[in-house]
């Protein structure tokens, strides 16, 4: 039996990608939720209290937020503080 290593960022890759069983990705539901939070204005959150609503592991919104952070146009990502987790900023652009 051969085995191949998966590095960190493959396993990330795949695990962010996958589409759901609506048909949108991970990427895109986390797009969608944030946008939907954020039209009201800004918004602050860490990814454990955001699991759950978005049907995501807090480690699996991480990685995709570092993602959208750079390729989301229509949404203002930053990382805010570090306290025991990553807090977000979202606003609409």
């Amino acid at each position: 039996m051969l085995l191949r290593a998966v590095s960190i960022a493959e396993a990330d890759m795949s695990a962010t990608t996958q589409p759901s069983s609506d048909g949108r990705s991970k990427e895109e539901r986390l797009k969608s939720y944030l946008a939907q939070k954020a039209s009201d204005g800004e918004m602050y959150f860490k990814s454990k209290f955001i699991a759950d609503e978005v049907g995501l592991s807090p480690k699996e919104i991480g990685a995709l937020m570092i993602k959208l952070k750079d390729s989301a146009t229509d949404l203002e990502i930053e990382k805010w503080s570090y306290t025991s987790a990553t807090t977000w900023r979202v606003e609409s652009a």
